[in-house]
């Protein structure tokens, strides 16, 4: 029989939670949830913005999880290749009978200001159905689900028939300028993450109007790639102007990139995109893709799919003026004036082309056109049977009816790396998100709470499809 003190106590805790309800996601939480997010919120709460944050400090926080979940000492180790750097290498043994297969996801986030921000970026805040934190979506959500997953994994005594690695890496977001990241692991620890293949960032499930409409696995990037126009010339006092002037020159020039459309190429992996999300496009939009795919389109259809700057990304290479730097006086005219532009070429388009269609398109002989910088290039990792049809029966166990769709990246990820070292990679989240509300990188980073779960659980089940075993 309970004493009166514990029916007054029981009393107080009914009223308290009816004042202050728990959150739908509290209240329903499983074990295996509650780990994914209490992982979640330790990694998005440790700052690791790539230039001023530690990310050594996020992947021993992550191997003191899995070391305290019954991993081997030996079979999670950290790697601190610079100051406030830190790679992650963690593996569950299998049988042996298959090559391994590799699951990544970078620790490293972009910059986010906290006076540009409604919240805290770098506080895991749970409001109206959603996650906010800088890192949330890209890519704190694949860190931590793979985490916890293998947790999972480890808890359960599953013995796949390949052995299943996990590699947290570091500065994906300049895309291991520093060679510091994936690069380094490859260079120096090539046998600790050796796979098959390997699932990443880069494909999520779209939604409109809050409805699932396609699943992407992403099987390729575009190159991304820095040209500086410059025109220089012997300026002078403002008071006497001249015809010559180099803002006028480059900004003419800049005008005449504008106007400009790189020719269409399509691959493997566009053309499929377009015809298996034509579909579930707008009618006339559909048959525009479906022209396009067709090889012999309409123009019409092109000159479309071109205003919608996601597809024209598709379809072409697209180069466009990004910064601006000009003169060094209000009252002087100015000796230089530069500007930089940022091209995203297609795969299997060769750079040196680029820069002889820019020079060739802005046709000014006062005006050097040169590359500053280039990411690396990696030829589409091929379509794995054995691969899309896991990701199509996982994609129907939670989404049924939307198709699995190829797409090529206009951003880049450090898959590309491991594709040029013979892994193939390929981009599955199962995160999904508004089409028309993305806001990596930007301000309010969010993710949906429901996403996050269905996310977590879509990975644990295509990793034990692909990993088999027991």
């Amino acid at each position: 029989m309970r004493s009166l003190k514990q029916s007054s106590y029981g009393v107080f805790l009914i009223l308290v939670v009816s004042i202050f309800p728990l959150s739908a996601a509290a209240q329903t939480l499983s074990p295996t949830q509650q780990l994914a997010r209490d992982i979640y919120k330790e990694l998005v709460e440790i700052n690791t913005v790539t230039p001023t944050g530690d990310t050594g400090v996020a992947a021993e926080a992550m191997a003191a999880r899995l070391r305290a979940a019954g991993f081997d000492a030996s079979d999670v180790q950290v790697f601190h290749p610079a100051p406030r750097k830190g790679n992650l290498v963690a593996r569950l043994h299998g049988t042996g009978a298959r090559k391994p297969i590799l699951l990544m996801a970078h620790l490293d986030v972009v910059e986010a200001r906290h006076e540009d921000w409604t919240s805290d970026p770098f506080k895991l805040l749970e409001k109206d159905g959603y996650f906010y934190a800088r890192g949330s979506g890209d890519d704190k959500f694949m860190a931590a689900t793979f985490v916890s997953n293998m947790i999972r994994y480890q808890q359960e005594g599953y013995r796949p028939d390949r052995d299943i690695i996990l590699l947290l890496e570091t500065d994906e977001e300049i895309l291991d300028a520093d060679a510091l990241g994936v690069q380094w692991m490859l260079k120096n620890h090539r046998d600790l993450i050796d796979a098959e293949f390997a699932l990443n960032e880069g494909g999520g499930v779209g939604l409109k109007n809050g409805k699932p409409v396609r699943n992407s696995i992403q099987t390729s990037e575009k190159v991304p790639v820095n040209y500086s126009f410059e025109v220089k010339n012997s300026g002078g006092h403002s008071s006497l102007p001249t015809k010559d002037n180099a803002i006028y020159h480059l900004a003419e020039g800049l005008s005449r990139l504008s106007k400009y459309d790189f020719p269409i190429s399509l691959n493997e992996t566009t053309r499929a995109w377009l015809e298996r999300a034509a579909p579930l496009e707008d009618p006339k939009i559909g048959a525009a893709m479906n022209s396009v795919a067709s090889g012999s389109p309409d123009p019409a259809a092109v000159e479309l799919l071109s205003l919608i700057p996601a597809y024209n990304a598709q379809l072409r290479t697209t180069c466009v003026a990004t910064m601006l730097q000009a003169g060094h006086a209000f009252n002087a005219l100015p000796q230089k004036a530069q500007a930089t532009v940022n091209c995203r070429v297609l795969p299997g388009e060769p750079v040196e082309n680029v820069l002889k269609t820019l020079t060739r398109v802005v046709d000014d002989s006062e005006m050097s056109v040169t590359q500053t910088w280039a990411g690396p290039y990696s030829k589409p990792s091929a379509l794995n049977a054995e691969i899309l049809s896991a990701i199509e029966k996982v994609t129907a166990q939670f989404w049924p009816g939307i198709p699995v769709i190829p797409t090529m990246s206009t951003g880049a990820t450090d898959g590309s790396f491991l594709r040029n070292a013979r892994i193939p990679t390929y981009g599955t989240s199962g995160l999904a998100g508004d089409i028309d509300d993305v806001r990596s990188h930007g301000k309010d980073e969010r993710v949906l709470i429901k996403s996050f779960m269905d996310g977590q659980e879509y990975l644990y089940r295509l990793v034990k499809i692909l990993a088999a075993g027991k």
